[in-house]
């Protein structure tokens, strides 16, 4: 589960993945009921077609809350994707990557977690995506990306 770090439209928003395979957002009045939840994203990719789930809070840019998201595929290689959510209603998804932008390389998919690259957040600065992350439990990275391409890359 991951809050938005801001109310939208006065309510308290929060991504979770209720059924260990899709995403989903709630809102609440309060930050201690969550009842109602709609489908968000589902697996869709081959990189993804296993499960996903999201890699820390939702970041607000110019163009919208973009979702850090992790996608499980074959033989459970954990990959790093986005999601492009409306400013306004978050529960509209603008855009998605359909490949993903960081997977382990050659060198990262050895380790206790074999096969993963995982983040829990990443924050805009400067115009830049600045994004620790894990590489199968064993090391750990940061991967630097600019905004304006990774939205550029997504698909409508």
């Amino acid at each position: 589960m991951a809050l938005f770090p801001e109310k939208i439209n006065g309510q308290y928003a929060m991504i979770a993945r209720q059924d260990n395979e899709n995403l989903f957002i709630m809102y609440s009045d309060d930050i201690y009921t969550w009842e109602n939840s709609k489908l968000l994203q589902i697996p869709e990719q081959p990189w993804e077609f296993v499960q996903i789930g999201n890699n820390g809070s939702p970041i607000k840019t110019a163009y919208g809350w973009l979702l850090l998201t992790h996608g499980v595929g074959a033989v459970r290689r954990y990959c790093m994707g986005a999601l492009l959510l409306d400013s306004n209603d978050p529960s509209r998804a603008i855009a998605s990557l359909k490949r993903p932008f960081l997977c382990p390389s050659e060198l990262e998919r050895n380790g206790y977690v074999p096969n993963v690259v995982y983040s829990c957040g990443g924050l805009e600065h400067n115009g830049f995506l600045i994004i620790p992350y894990a590489a199968s439990d064993t090391s750990s990275k940061i991967a630097v990306l600019s905004v304006d391409e990774l939205v550029k890359n997504m698909d409508k």
